[in-house]
C-alpha cells in the first residue's frame, strides 16, 4: 500500500515540533535553575530564557498546523471512500 505523503508531513511536523517543545523546556529548566546565571547581563540569562519561550510557541504552533494537515487529510480519505461506497 503507499502511503499518503501529506498525512506522512503532517505526522513528520507534529513529530518536529515535540523534539523542539522538549529541547525547549530542557534550555528554559536549566537557565531557571541557576538564578545567577538567569540575572547576569554578562551571560544574556533572561534573553535566553526569553528566547526559549519564543521558540516553544513557535513549536507549538507548528504541532497545530501539522495537526489540522492530518486532521484535513483523514476527513478526505473518509470522503473519497465514502464516495467509492
Amino acid at each position: 500500500m503507499n502511503s499518503i505523503p501529506s498525512m506522512h508531513l503532517g505526522i513528520q511536523g507534529i513529530s518536529k515540533g515535540m523534539d523542539g517543545l522538549r529541547r525547549n523546556a530542557r534550555e528554559i529548566t536549566s537557565l531557571t535553575t541557576d538564578v545567577e546565571k538567569i540575572t547576569s547581563k554578562k551571560n544574556g540569562g533572561l534573553e535566553e530564557v526569553a528566547g526559549s519561550m519564543v521558540d516553544m510557541k513557535i513549536n507549538r504552533l507548528q504541532i497545530e498546523a501539522s495537526a489540522k494537515v492530518v486532521e484535513t487529510t483523514s476527513e478526505m480519505i473518509g470522503t473519497i471512500i465514502d464516495i467509492k461506497a
